[in-house]
């Protein structure tokens, strides 16, 4: 209603209609009111009580931060760095004096004493080994035919560019996440090699058939899975955007890059294969995979958190304060017996019972009871599997790669790009559970090795 009508004009039938109107907008008005008043009273979302990264969360100043007490992380206590010499130098010095520096008397072997021992180490200047073949063709005068020399492994034909350097492209491509502009300058500055930007791109799309059937392999291992952990992060692939999606366990890893954040995805994953246990958070694309669902609790716990700084004093401290009963109970329940999980998920289920007696008066308390109250069965997953974890941090961890490329790069620019980043990532991230490095794990792809252990 723009404006009043003329009261006078209007009959007492009118008048009511009007005024039952005006009441029905004063009561609309006054809820939206409300609304707004209850959300200006709530903390703000941060790391510590929600799902937002850490990188979202505000730093607090360094004066606002506790001032440090004791020894520095790392120095034990100790006077100086105490970094170990090393088992086998490359050279040794030794300073031995020859006469005295006060009175200049001679100095014999059994005068001296080692006073300090210790290392200096340096970086010898890296240039490149250029190695030029010249290659013979032979032609028989008895039957015409051409016969050429073989060439040593890695001397072939085609790309200047030898394995090494293309891992060292790779590697600091997509573990270090340096553009293609900054590394043909770290090529040129450190190590005296000129490669153009187009020489770079080349060379890693000739790289990407042996990193997708390495993939290849990983996945086949994964879809064999008993226990498969999952999460998702946005990218930008292309100017649009889409989503990593992480598939691991204690074996195996496996990133892909995808426009959807559905279901399919995970269903186009798996193959078909039903795991035995799910562990994830509580994203609705994440449910129903599998046989079992262990929920990440430390999502549970930042939740609760959240509704206690919100305000509620009757259920989410104390589902709080049973979360982190479950959480110590993960950290030793692999060494535990059958019987006695058993006991601690039966005292756990029965804590559980009395919280969920509770009548929570706050709206926050009342939105967390209702979401035990239908995923309760899915808390404790983890006590009645040993090799379950009862959080969903592997899964973030395997995709903070992605989230520190996207900040660096701002996204991809091609879909095999993206590709690419993703298959790598599952080779280096299969390759650490058994104990390789990145590089090595890059190398070793590059060469047709697998990262896969027998089995």
């Amino acid at each position: 209603m723009d404006r009043l009508p003329e009261l006078s004009s209007l009959s007492h039938a009118e008048k009511d209609t009007l005024i039952h109107a005006l009441w029905a907008q004063v009561q609309a008005l006054t809820a939206r009111v409300a609304e707004l008043e209850a959300k200006l009273s709530v903390p703000p979302k941060t790391p510590d009580n929600s799902s937002m990264p850490p990188s979202q969360g505000k730093k607090a100043s360094r004066s606002d931060q506790p001032a440090r007490s004791g020894p520095r992380q790392g120095s034990l206590g100790r006077k100086g760095g105490g970094r170990r010499l090393c088992e086998a130098p490359d050279e040794t010095v030794i300073a031995r004096p020859c006469c005295c520096a006060q009175c200049a008397a001679p100095l014999t072997e059994t005068d001296l004493t080692l006073a300090a021992r210790f290392d200096k180490i340096d970086l010898p200047k890296v240039v490149p080994v250029v190695t030029r073949v010249e290659h013979y063709a032979g032609h028989c005068r008895g039957c015409g035919a051409t016969t050429l020399a073989p060439l040593p492994e890695g001397l072939e034909p085609g790309t200047p560019f030898s394995l090494n350097i293309v891992a060292l492209a790779i590697y600091l491509r997509f573990v270090h996440h340096v553009s293609y502009r900054r590394l043909t300058r770290l090529m040129l500055d450190l190590f005296g090699l000129a490669i153009s930007e187009g020489a770079l791109d080349a060379a890693l799309r000739r790289a990407k058939p042996g990193f997708d059937a390495e993939t290849a392999a990983i996945l086949a291992r994964l879809r064999r899975s008993r226990v498969v952990g999952s999460d998702e992060t946005g990218v930008r692939v292309d100017g649009r955007t889409g989503w990593n999606w992480v598939f691991q366990n204690a074996e195996v890893v496996i990133h892909v890059i995808r426009q959807s954040r559905g279901a399919g995805v995970v269903r186009e994953v798996m193959g078909g294969h039903r795991p035995a246990i799910w562990v994830s958070d509580l994203y609705s694309a994440q449910r129903g995979h599998a046989a079992a669902w262990q929920i990440c609790l430390a999502h549970q716990l930042r939740d609760c958190r959240y509704a206690i700084e919100a305000g509620d004093t009757v259920f989410a401290p104390r589902m709080k304060a049973l979360l982190l009963r479950a959480v110590v109970l993960a950290r030793r329940h692999r060494s535990l017996a059958e019987s006695t999980r058993r006991q601690y998920r039966c005292r756990l289920e029965r804590d559980l019972d009395a919280i969920m007696a509770l009548t929570p008066a706050h709206r926050h308390g009342q939105r967390l009871r209702k979401r035990y109250g239908l995923l309760r069965e899915h808390l404790f997953t983890f006590l009645d599997h040993p090799e379950v974890s009862a959080d969903n941090n592997s899964s973030e961890r395997d995709l903070r790669h992605t989230a520190t490329y996207r900040k660096v790069t701002g996204g991809f620019r091609s879909t095999w790009g993206a590709d690419l980043f993703a298959a790598v990532q599952s080779v280096i991230g299969t390759a650490a559970r058994r104990g390789i490095d990145a590089y090595q794990a890059i190398r070793a792809t590059l060469q047709g090795q697998s990262v896969l252990a027998p089995g």
